[in-house]
């Protein structure tokens, strides 16, 4: 019996990768793709923000229903998946914003209690929200759920900290981009030299590599009236998905090691 759930922790977790710095560095590339991949569907094809939603909706259920059948840790799956929440995530924050009319804090407040819900329910239910303790597709749901909701928050975050209208900060996508960058350092020297929960660190630091990606993005393709540097959506968004293939392909993707317990 010991050796079956030693086998099914073993088997759980290698589907989630290690944490260490090229995890994040393919992250923050994922966000960025899924600011300029979901613009231009719900933009340049102009499909409108809806569709787009129920576009990548449908995507990331399959490929979460992928990801939760699988027998182990495959890269390609698992950062598709990724991708496809920062696409979801971007289309449904600009949805609220945008078409719903709430603003970029009424998204931001929205999206906030709806991650914290998660996490919170996550908690109550199987007693740790760690990314080590994924042994059964039930936390695969909740974890993958709170990526979603982590993405959308931080679209929602981006925009409001870049954006001038809407209820927005104004302070423009370079200068965002350096404030969610200088909070990611923070979380990094309180991860080096505290001992502060790393889970709380780890969430903290996925939340936040998402605005930083959304305002990278909006850096590229908005217009240069607007801060951008006005380039193609799709060009854009094809270079971003070509680093991430040769990252995945060049550096190690080992899976992460954990336990019920962590």
């Amino acid at each position: 019996m010991a050796d079956d759930m030693r086998t099914l922790g073993e088997r759980a977790v290698s589907k989630v990768p290690e944490v260490v710095l090229s995890f994040w560095l393919i992250k923050i590339a994922a966000t960025t793709l899924g600011e300029t991949g979901g613009d231009w569907v719900t933009m340049s094809l102009s499909l409108g923000y809806l569709i787009g939603s129920g576009i990548f909706m449908v995507i990331f259920i399959a490929l979460v229903s992928a990801q939760v059948n699988a027998g182990n840790f495959h890269p390609f799956l698992y950062w598709a998946t990724i991708i496809a929440t920062t696409t979801l995530g971007t289309t449904i924050a600009d949805f609220a914003d945008r078409s719903v009319g709430v603003g970029y804090p009424g998204g931001v407040a929205i999206v906030s209690c709806l991650l914290f819900a998660s996490l919170a329910i996550w908690f109550w239910v199987e007693g740790t929200i760690s990314v080590q303790s994924i042994i059964s597709p039930r936390v695969e749901w909740f974890y993958w759920c709170t990526i979603l909701f982590s993405q959308t928050l931080g679209t929602a975050l981006g925009d409001w900290v870049a954006g001038s209208d809407r209820g927005g900060l104004g302070l423009g996508y370079e200068y965002g981009a350096v404030i969610f960058g200088v909070g990611l350092a923070m979380i990094a020297a309180l991860y080096f030299w505290t001992n502060i929960s790393r889970t709380l660190l780890f969430w903290a630091a996925f939340i936040l590599t998402r605005p930083l990606g959304a305002t990278l993005g909006d850096l590229l393709d908005k217009p240069v009236a607007n801060g951008g540097l006005h380039l193609s959506r799709l060009y854009a968004s094809l270079i971003l998905l070509a680093f991430i293939v040769i990252s995945v392909l060049l550096i190690p993707q080992r899976a992460a090691r954990g336990n019920a317990a962590a």
